[in-house]
């Protein structure tokens, strides 16, 4: 089904969202009438509408305004909330939130340098001067919580702008397995060795378009020697001395808070 530009008000969910963050009205998200304003107002930057998954999601600019009587979260709390309540807007939203990132990022053509516009039969841009299709593009990354007896490795990584310390994670190169990206990014980043990978869940992460992998493994051997350019610092922790950590809606975090059962 394709993307249509338009914003109707048959449509169940409507998403607003500003950069990582998901606009709602008393908790819940706004209606169409809500969403047509921001556009009519030109504090949109882009809209769509996805008839297939009974959507509409707009884009507002960095510096609008709230529309008026709602508050903006971030979306990974959204996620949070949405797990918790047992429904499905969580999926729903990163799709949506995935598929406008897609939009703002595929403008133009790679091949002739032509302009994109939204397919007519397809989630996809095409280009108007070659015909060339483009279609969301999903990053798969692995992250990993590794355990050395009651002990997990954590780290402080150089990248972030939050303070907090977390698993470790890296895009899984190509010709990788996602067992073999979880093997090199924690030897690359940390020096440790570890065995008995297991696949534990995925996450849809939309900043801008990856796809979590989640693993846990089991340490093996090496001592802790951090890659200067990604890591600040490393260590092992305990349940009782934890550091700070990402906060609910993540992945990471449902990895670090089910390592101790």
């Amino acid at each position: 089904m394709p993307i249509v530009s338009e914003i109707k008000d048959s449509q169940e969910n409507v998403f607003i969202f500003r950069g990582n963050s998901i606009i709602l009205r008393d908790g819940r998200l706004p209606d169409a009438q809500t969403a047509r304003r921001c556009v009519e107002l030109s504090a949109a930057s882009d809209w769509l509408s996805e008839p297939e998954f009974k959507y509409t999601a707009v884009e507002l600019e960095k510096d609008a305004p709230n529309p008026a009587g709602c508050e903006d979260i971030p979306l990974r709390e959204f996620f949070h909330r949405s797990s918790l309540s047992g429904d499905a807007l969580g999926a729903l939203s990163a799709r949506a939130k995935g598929i406008v990132n897609f939009k703002s990022l595929k403008r133009f053509c790679s091949a002739c340098g032509g302009t994109l516009a939204d397919d007519p039969k397809f989630a996809a841009r095409t280009c108007g001067k070659c015909g060339r299709q483009f279609f969301p593009q999903i990053e798969p990354a692995v992250i990993v919580l590794v355990r050395r007896g009651a002990e997990i490795l954590l780290a402080r990584h150089a990248n972030r702008s939050a303070d907090f310390w977390t698993t470790l994670a890296g895009f899984v190169e190509i010709g990788e397995t996602a067992e073999n990206a979880v093997h090199r990014e924690i030897r690359e980043e940390t020096g440790i060795e570890v065995r008995n990978v297991r696949y534990v869940a995925s996450q849809a992460w939309p900043f801008p378009d990856q796809l979590m992998l989640a693993f846990t493994a089991d340490y093996d051997s090496g001592e802790i020697e951090i890659q200067k350019e990604e890591i600040l610092e490393a260590g092992w922790f305990r349940k009782d001395a934890l550091p700070q950590i990402p906060p609910p809606g993540s992945v990471a975090h449902n990895l670090i808070t089910g390592a101790f059962g």
